[in-house]
């Protein structure tokens, strides 16, 4: 299926979970927040969190500066 990702189109499987998503991008830990279609999913959702078509999916980091 066919999801937005961080403003770029990339197909995923079907029925991925967003623990999924972030594990078959190799991101582990280093995502703090994820949003999908503009609403904030708390981490611990993530693991039953199904994506479906269509959905804009934004992942986040924080970085810190100076």
């Amino acid at each position: 299926m066919e999801i937005i990702l961080n403003a770029q189109t990339k197909e995923v499987a079907p029925h991925l979970t967003i623990e999924a998503l972030i594990q078959s991008l190799n991101l582990g830990i280093k995502i703090m927040a994820c949003a999908v279609n503009m609403e904030i999913v708390k981490k611990q959702d993530w693991d039953n969190f199904t994506l479906n078509e269509g959905d804009r999916v934004d992942l986040l980091d924080f970085v810190g500066g100076g």
